[in-house]
């Protein structure tokens, strides 16, 4: 289950982040509110995911979970640049990801 809330917990941070960013520095107050809105709720489901499983591992995956969805959101929905240097880091991130869930015992 720690895993599951931990994959929710990242979702939320993909969300939180994309809001922010539309939010127009916060003077949208929808998007603003979905944000901030997001922004807890992902602290309290990572919270929850963090009851079984490692500081480092949560933290790690939650942040990257939420770097490579933010990454891949701004580009597909904000046609930002898919460089070769751009993906290739994302994959690193990516692979660290993977490294630590294959390194868990939880």
């Amino acid at each position: 289950m720690a895993w599951l809330f931990l994959g929710v917990a990242g979702l939320l941070e993909v969300l939180w982040a994309y809001m922010l960013k539309i939010s127009d520095g916060l003077s949208k107050p929808v998007e603003a509110t979905v944000a901030i809105v997001a922004m807890i709720a992902s602290f309290w489901v990572l919270s929850l995911a963090m009851k079984e499983l490692p500081l480092g591992t949560a933290y790690a995956i939650w942040t990257g979970i939420g770097a490579i969805g933010a990454f891949i959101l701004g580009i597909v929905v904000l046609g930002e640049a898919a460089t070769i240097m751009r993906v290739g880091s994302a994959l690193l991130i990516l692979t660290g990801m993977i490294g630590l869930k294959l390194a868990s015992d939880a």
